[in-house]
């Protein structure tokens, strides 16, 4: 990975299978609007593994988890999902990017978390860094919208973001981090990119923004990724991502409106450059932002966390959207 500014000296997610120090976070989980999220989180993985750092993946799942044997379950709200789970439908990104690491010969577990709301998700973060003893967690969002504290003029999909950035603060591991990839994507959703920006100087300010790194198209890692997702779309035909195919495409040097699948319609995409970075933050700082947060940290299922984000709304006025001036 190339720097464009660094994020320090940190240990990642789980421990490190030598003494060499670690040089960048790692990635235990990836929060947002769940589904395919987890593989947003799988270049900096390979990194990581590729120099001696044990990295665990997980997800926070879409998919039907109730379902699963009582053996898949690890722990109150934590599943491990293999390369052969038997899952209830044939939707599971987490099964999906399991065989996919399983054909590359690497460990093949993907921990799956239930929709919750904070109250349990919390709960299963602490039994599962427990387990793993583990000494970091990154929540990986593809996207922005992670980075949105509430009164921006749309949030795009900000419930399970929140749940999960609420849970992961009330877990009680040494380093908790926050990456986002795929700068542009949540233009669909209504994200004025203009206030992500605004955001970020902010937490700039504030000590939280611990720099960006790009993932060169030309690593080894990117050419992974893009192997993983296009596994994916093979494994799930008409469930492919669209946040991973648009990162992919940026990241195979591609621009504009690339079609990444068939189901996205009409709709035009404008893949770029900066899709492919990775922009990075203390979790907790980036909490500490967030206007709704403590609002929504009792809650047990998604739909009062839906609920308290649209109180919340409907009390305050908006910041007005810009549009970039260059």
């Amino acid at each position: 990975m190339r720097a464009a500014r660094g994020p320090g000296t940190m240990q990642a997610c789980g421990r490190r299978r030598s003494s060499r120090p670690s040089a960048t976070p790692g990635a235990c989980s990836s929060p947002g609007p769940g589904g395919f999220d987890v593989f947003a989180g799988l270049p900096l993985a390979l990194w990581l593994q590729g120099r001696d750092v044990e990295v665990h993946l997980g997800n926070l799942s879409i998919a039907n988890l109730y379902g699963l044997d009582r053996d898949a379950w690890v722990a109150p709200g934590v599943a491990a999902i293999g390369p052969d789970t038997m899952t209830y439908d044939s939707y599971s990104p987490e099964r999906t990017l399991a065989r996919w690491l399983a054909r590359h010969g690497r460990p093949a577990t993907v921990y799956a978390f239930p929709r919750t709301g904070v109250r349990p998700l919390r709960s299963a973060y602490r039994a599962l860094a427990k387990r793993l003893a583990l000494d970091a967690i990154v929540l990986v969002d593809g996207g922005t919208d992670i980075l949105l504290r509430g009164d921006e003029a749309a949030l795009g999909t900000p419930v399970e973001d929140a749940t999960s950035l609420a849970a992961v603060l009330g877990t009680p591991v040494p380093t908790r981090l926050v990456a986002s990839i795929g700068f542009g994507i949540d233009a669909y959703h209504g994200v004025n990119h203009v206030q992500v920006l605004e955001n970020i100087a902010a937490l700039d300010r504030e000590g939280a923004y611990l720099g960006a790194f790009t993932v060169p198209g030309r690593s080894r890692e990117a050419a992974l990724y893009r192997d993983a997702v296009a596994f994916a779309a093979t494994e799930m035909p008409g469930a492919e991502s669209i946040v991973n195919g648009q990162v992919a495409a940026a990241l195979a040097g591609l621009a504009g409106d690339v079609r990444v699948a068939e189901r996205i319609g009409d709709s035009e995409l404008f893949v770029n450059p900066l899709m492919a970075m990775y922009f990075t933050f203390d979790l907790p700082g980036l909490a500490r932002r967030s206007l709704y947060l403590n609002q929504i940290r009792a809650t047990e299922d998604m739909l009062s966390v839906s609920a308290a984000i649209d109180a919340f709304r409907r009390d305050i006025t908006p910041r007005p959207r810009r549009a970039f001036p260059h």
